[in-house]
C-alpha cells in the first residue's frame, strides 16, 4: 500500500508541476465485463484545467470530465476499489508504472520518459469532441470500418467529414439547456452516417438524455438504418419514412438538422424548426433554384446587373441571397444566426452552414428586418422567397 500512496503523491506532483502528459489504467478485473481501460488527460474546458477520463468499453467510449481534485479521488478509487490492477503515468520527466501482483501487493517502478512534451490543451480539447475511436459496431455496419476498426481507404473522406461535423456541433450542443431531454430530428438523413455519429456523441460522450429521429424519403435506407440501430442497441435512435415538408414529430423538437436538403426543402426544414421553437436549427443548404428563377425572371436593373449576365455569378449570387434571406427570417423569429463554412466531403461542393440559436427579438428589430427583406427583394428583382412565404412574411413586405 505504501507504493500506491507514493504513486498518488507523485501523480499529484506532476500535475502541479505541469509535467503530467497522460495516465492509462489497465489490467481491469472489476465487475463490468465490458470495461477495458481508462485513459486520462488534462483538458482545458471553459478556460479551466480538468481531468478528462475516457472509459474504453468493448463497443463504445464514454468521456467524463472532473476537476483536478475530483479526478485524483476517482483515480484512487479505480485502483484501490474498482478493479484496475495497473496504471502507467507518462510525464516529461519519467514514466511511472504501478502494478498489483497475484498476492495483492503493489509494486512501483520507474522508466525513462517516452513523452517529452505536454500536449497543447486547446488542441487536445478540440480533438476530444470528435469520435476518436473507429472501433464501433455501427461504423462497421455502415461499411466505414472493417472488423478490426480500421477505416476503409475509400471511406477516409466520409470519416473525416463525420468527425468535423460532430466537432462543429459539439460546442452548440454543450450550450443547450441541461434541465430537459434533447430530441433531435435530422431531416433528409440519407444512409445515416451523420445521424448515427450524432446519436453516439450525444448519448455516449456527452452523456445526455437524448433521442434522435432521422427522416428519409427512401424506404430502403430507412429499413437499413433501423436495422443497424436495433443491432447496435441504439434504442433511442429511429428512422422514419417521409418528406421534410410532411413530417410531423411525435414530441417537441429541440434540435433540427438538415444537411444538403435540396432547394426549398431547406426552407421546409427551417420552417419546421421555427414552428417547433427549436433551441437549435442547423442547415447546410443545397441548390438554390427557386430564387435563381426569380432573379432570371425579374431582371432587375441596377449598378450590379452586369454581374448577373454570367451564369456562374448568377448562381453564386442566388446562393448568397437565398441564405441571407433565410438568416434574416430566422432572426425575425428570435434566432441569433451564424453563417460559416462547413467542410463537406469531396463530392459535395455546397459547404455553407446556417445556424440559428433561439434567443429573443423586439418589435423594433423585427421592423428593421422586414425593411431589409423588402429592399433586398426589390434590388434583385425577386417576388418572394419560399421560407418567407411559409412563415407568412411575404404579406408583410
Amino acid at each position: 500500500m505504501d507504493s500506491l500512496i507514493s504513486f498518488h503523491h507523485q501523480l499529484e506532483q506532476h500535475l502541479q508541476q505541469e509535467t503530467f502528459v497522460k495516465l492509462a489504467l489497465g489490467h481491469y478485473k472489476g465487475v463490468d465485463k465490458d470495461l477495458k481501460n481508462i485513459y486520462i488527460k488534462v483538458a482545458l474546458i471553459k478556460k479551466q484545467p480538468m481531468l478528462s477520463f475516457t472509459y474504453r468499453f468493448k463497443t463504445r467510449d464514454i468521456v467524463k470530465n472532473f476537476t483536478i481534485s475530483e479526478g485524483l479521488t476517482a483515480i484512487e478509487k479505480e485502483l484501490a476499489e474498482h478493479g484496475f490492477r495497473m496504471a502507467t503515468l507518462f510525464s516529461t520527466v519519467e514514466n511511472l508504472i504501478i502494478e498489483q501482483n497475484k498476492k495483492g501487493e503493489w509494486r512501483l517502478r520507474k522508466e525513462k520518459a517516452t513523452q517529452l512534451a505536454v500536449a497543447d490543451l486547446a488542441h487536445d480539447r478540440a480533438k476530444e469532441r470528435k469520435l476518436q475511436n473507429p472501433d464501433k459496431p455501427y461504423l462497421q455496419a455502415l461499411r466505414l470500418t472493417d472488423a478490426s476498426g480500421k477505416v476503409f481507404k475509400n471511406a477516409q473522406d466520409k470519416w473525416k467529414q463525420i468527425n468535423h461535423y460532430v466537432d462543429i456541433l459539439s460546442s452548440m450542443l454543450n450550450d443547450l439547456p441541461t434541465d430537459k431531454p434533447i430530441h433531435v430530428v435530422d431531416m433528409g438523413a440519407g444512409k445515416g452516417y451523420l445521424t448515427f455519429a450524432l446519436y453516439d456523441y450525444l448519448r455516449n460522450v456527452m452523456q445526455r438524455d437524448a433521442s434522435v429521429v432521422g427522416v428519409e424519403y427512401r424506404q430502403d435506407l430507412v429499413d437499413l438504418c433501423n436495422g443497424i440501430a436495433q443491432e447496435t442497441q441504439f434504442d433511442q435512435l429511429s428512422f422514419k419514412q417521409g418528406t421534410i415538408e410532411d413530417y410531423q414529430s411525435e414530441k417537441p423538437i429541440n434540435v433540427l438538422i438538415a444537411l444538403h436538403a435540396c432547394d426549398t426543402a431547406t426552407d421546409d426544414a427551417i420552417y419546421q424548426g421555427l414552428q417547433q421553437k427549436a433551441d437549435l436549427i442547423v442547415v447546410a443548404p443545397c441548390c438554390h433554384k427557386q430564387v435563381r428563377r426569380e432573379m432570371e425572371a425579374g431582371k432587375a436593373k441596377n449598378e450590379l446587373d452586369f454581374l448577373l449576365q454570367h451564369g456562374i455569378f448568377l448562381e453564386r449570387q442566388a446562393e448568397m441571397l437565398t441564405d441571407g434571406l433565410r438568416a434574416l427570417i430566422m432572426e425575425y423569429h428570435g434566432y441569433q444566426t451564424k453563417v460559416f463554412q462547413f467542410i463537406a466531403d469531396a463530392h459535395t461542393p455546397k459547404n455553407v452552414l446556417v445556424v440559428g440559436v433561439r434567443k429573443e427579438v423586439n418589435a423594433k428589430r423585427q421592423a428593421e428586418i422586414l425593411q431589409k427583406i423588402k429592399s433586398s427583394k426589390a434590388f434583385f428583382g425577386i417576388q418572394q422567397q419560399h421560407l418567407e412565404t411559409l412563415t407568412g412574411l411575404s404579406a408583410a413586405v
